[in-house]
Order: structure tokens, then C-alpha cells, then sequence
């Protein structure tokens, strides 16, 4: 494995992060509604699961999905069930009254934050195909236990690294006052998009693949 082997990979990694999904809706709500901190915690939770997925990506889990398939459902199911749910908590909490952002946040709010981040990139087992098929095109094969282990802190660290820049971008009093003058419609918006996201990821996939190709 090279610098230019990692270089390919973090570049994939950025051009994922700036695509619009699940992670990134909930790494924008935390941050605008509890504030740098909040969002930084978010981005280690997120950070954390999606490099345990290149990790399991590396470790065969993909192949072990193919060869039980009832494991994969399983675990879409309850991916769905969950981003469903975090639908409903916020169309349901989006008029209530927001709770003071505090500039040094206690240990309980800051593990809340990055547990929920966990959670949601823990809701979606494709993560680890997409790693899986991304891995296998960019690096090498037969990788030892360093690599792998380079590969996994490289993908934590600029998931953090990206995470917490867009905290700092996000806490700004600007954005901050720009959010509270549209939260319901944002909130809403967030929920809407979530609550699609996991029906999509409860539908079978063969329906899902009829879907995007027209076929009756």
C-alpha cells in the first residue's frame, strides 16, 4: 500500500461526506441546535461507525452478508425502524422551545450526542458494501494487520477532521440565528428526508434496483 492508495481513498471519503444523507442531516441539526461542541461529539459518533464499517469492510463482513442474507435484512430492518423513529422525535419536537446552547456542555450531553451520531450511521448496513466495493478498487490486495489499521484510523480522523469543521462553520452566531428563524420548516424538512431514507432502506433492494431502472 502507498500515499497514493490512502490519497484515492480520503478523496472518495470527502466526495461521500458532501453527498446529502442521514449522517450529515444529523451532524447539521445537532450542531445548530446545541452548538460546536454538540456537533464535534456528533462527528466522533459518526466517525467512529463508519470506520468500524471500513473495518468490517476489510475484515469480510460483506461477504458474510452474502452468505446470510437474513443477518443483512436484519440489520436494515432495524436500521429502518430507527431512522423512522428519529423522523417522527423531530417533526414531533420541531415547534417546541429550544433549551439555552451551552458554550461548555457536561459529559452526559456530549456522550448523548456522539451515541445518537453512532446510532445513525450504526441504522445503515450498506455502509458496509459501499465500503467493501470502495476498498476493493482502491487498495491492493492482501493487506496486513498494520495497514488495515491505518486505513481505519485514516478514515476516523477525517471523519472527525470533517465533522468539526463544518461545527465551527455551523456555530457561527449567524448560522445559529439564521436556523432559529426557520426551524420548523427546517426541522420538518430533516424529518421528512430521514423518514424517507429509512422506508427506502426497509424496501427490498431488487425492488429498489426495479425502481431506479423503470422496470415494471
Amino acid at each position: 500500500m502507498s500515499a497514493a492508495h490512502l490519497i484515492a481513498f480520503n478523496l472518495t471519503l470527502l466526495a461521500a461526506f458532501l453527498s446529502p444523507g442521514p449522517a450529515m442531516l444529523h451532524a447539521l441539526r445537532n450542531t445548530l441546535r446545541g452548538g460546536l461542541w454538540a456537533g464535534v461529539a456528533t462527528g466522533v459518533g459518526l466517525g467512529a461507525v463508519a470506520a468500524g464499517w471500513t473495518l468490517a469492510a476489510l475484515m469480510g463482513l460483506g461477504a458474510v452478508f452474502a452468505l446470510v442474507p437474513w443477518a443483512y435484512g436484519a440489520l436494515k430492518a432495524a436500521g429502518a425502524g430507527y431512522l423512522i423513529w428519529l423522523a417522527v422525535q423531530i417533526w414531533r419536537d420541531a415547534g417546541a422551545p429550544l433549551a439555552p446552547v451551552q458554550a461548555a456542555p457536561g459529559r452526559a450531553t456530549l456522550l448523548r450526542a456522539a451515541g445518537g451520531g453512532a446510532l445513525v450511521n450504526l441504522a445503515n448496513p450498506k455502509s458496509v458494501l459501499f465500503a467493501g466495493s470502495v476498498l476493493v478498487v482502491i487498495f491492493p490486495a492482501g493487506l496486513g494487520g498494520a495497514e488495515t489499521a491505518l486505513i481505519v484510523a485514516n478514515h476516523f480522523a477525517l471523519e472527525v477532521a470533517l465533522y468539526t469543521a463544518l461545527a465551527v462553520l455551523l456555530s457561527r452566531p449567524a448560522a445559529q440565528a439564521a436556523y432559529l428563524g426557520a426551524r420548523r420548516m427546517l426541522d420538518r424538512a430533516a424529518a421528512a428526508v430521514l423518514g424517507a431514507l429509512g422506508l427506502r432502506l426497509a424496501l427490498p433492494d431488487h425492488w429498489i434496483t426495479r425502481t431506479s431502472e423503470g422496470t415494471p
